[in-house]
């Protein structure tokens, strides 16, 4: 068993819409929002708010500056949630305002990163229906990415990623998706219906059930994740019952790190138990640029979240974070300037957790949790 391993995570992935369009195999444009009904529509915005953007650009460029750190960093494994269905299909669920799809012939730009799981329980993965969801989960299988949170039915909307970690590691990733996140109860996976894995729709105690699934699984050595798509978009405020659900997975599931997201900006962290909790990792990449709004939260800048584990005890030894942009469609490295602001707003809400950033060399900052 090595000293420790190392995970990326970061927060959402959005790579249709505008992103698909500037990719090299663009699918249909056409949108149902309200305001905007054709996707490249998003590009010409971020265009008139920062510059001229390649078309069509590379499957690496969305990456920006973030391979670099990817290669740097080299982590055991490299986890996003994934908000956006990969599929050609047409069938749009109606009633909701924004539907992300990517082509199938763009996966190039998730394997290009070299991401090797996507967590798909989230407010997005049904956008163009249950053909939306097959193509989606047939496209990553095709491409080796593994995947968690959503399956052709219940059981395999809940069984977990398991990724390997060197010779005596495993990293298993479970991810479950909260009605407070905007995701409708009729995605709910069924034993006969394809679907996600909707907490809410899993009886009065999913803790319960995943510790027994935690409990068959587990072995000397793996690192278990919960990956939660969870609450609302915008505001730093961290409601009661999620603080208790994720110190309850600590300690009746025994659970390593909880890694939540669905808050369009980053919030706070703590560190219970020696175990890492991510309450949102903000938006990582999409196409938002020039769309006004909530500019005080800063939705445009996000964090790459890089965490030691000791595997033989689940227990954090450190968390790097690099500070990002999007700019021109692509993850670009934070200026000084908004480390600066990252750092003082993880201060600001790490009080409450008794936890603090520390800016080193090159803008990099580290968390203490003394």
């Amino acid at each position: 068993m090595t000293g420790h391993v190392t995970l990326f995570l970061c927060g959402d992935v959005m790579t249709g819409r505008g992103i698909d369009q500037i990719l090299p195999d663009p699918g249909d444009p056409t949108l149902h929002e309200p305001s905007i009904r054709d996707a490249a529509d998003y590009v010409k915005l971020a265009e008139r708010f920062t510059g001229a953007i390649p078309r069509p650009c590379q499957f690496d460029y969305i990456w920006g500056d973030a391979l670099e750190h990817l290669r740097q960093e080299a982590p055991q494994a490299i986890i996003i949630n994934l908000e956006t269905t990969i599929t050609r299909s047409d069938t749009y669920w109606p009633g909701k305002d924004v539907h992300y799809k990517m082509s199938p012939e763009n996966i190039g730009c998730l394997t290009s990163a070299r991401i090797d799981c996507c967590v798909l329980a989230n407010n997005h993965m049904l956008d163009w229906g249950i053909p939306g969801l097959l193509d989606t989960l047939k496209a990553l299988d095709n491409a080796g990415i593994k995947h968690a949170g959503a399956g052709r039915n219940l059981r395999e909307a809940q069984e977990p990623a398991i990724l390997p970690a060197g010779e005596d590691s495993r990293i298993i990733v479970f991810s479950l998706g909260s009605t407070s996140s905007g995701i409708p109860i009729a995605w709910s996976a069924e034993e006969d219906r394809p679907g996600l894995y909707v907490i809410e729709t899993q009886g009065n105690e999913p803790i319960r059930a995943l510790a027994r699934q935690i409990d068959k699984i587990k072995r000397p050595g793996d690192i278990v994740i919960v990956s939660i798509h969870w609450g609302g978009n915008w505001g730093y405020k961290i409601p009661g019952n999620q603080k208790e659900f994720a110190h309850r997975l600590v300690d009746e599931a025994r659970v390593d790190i909880l890694h939540g997201h669905s808050s369009h900006h980053v919030k706070a962290i703590e560190v219970y138990k020696e175990r890492l909790i991510l309450y949102g990792c903000g938006d990582f990449l999409n196409d938002y640029e020039g769309i006004t709004g909530y500019e005080n939260f800063r939705g445009d800048l996000a964090l790459m979240y890089f965490a030691d584990l000791n595997p033989a005890t689940g227990k954090l030894l450190a968390l790097r974070m690099i500070p990002t942009q999007v700019r021109r469609l692509r993850v670009n490295r934070a200026s000084e300037a908004d480390t600066q602001w990252l750092e003082a707003l993880l201060n600001r809400e790490g009080k409450r957790f008794r936890t603090r950033v520390m800016l080193s060399a090159g803008n990099f900052m580290t968390l203490d949790w003394s």
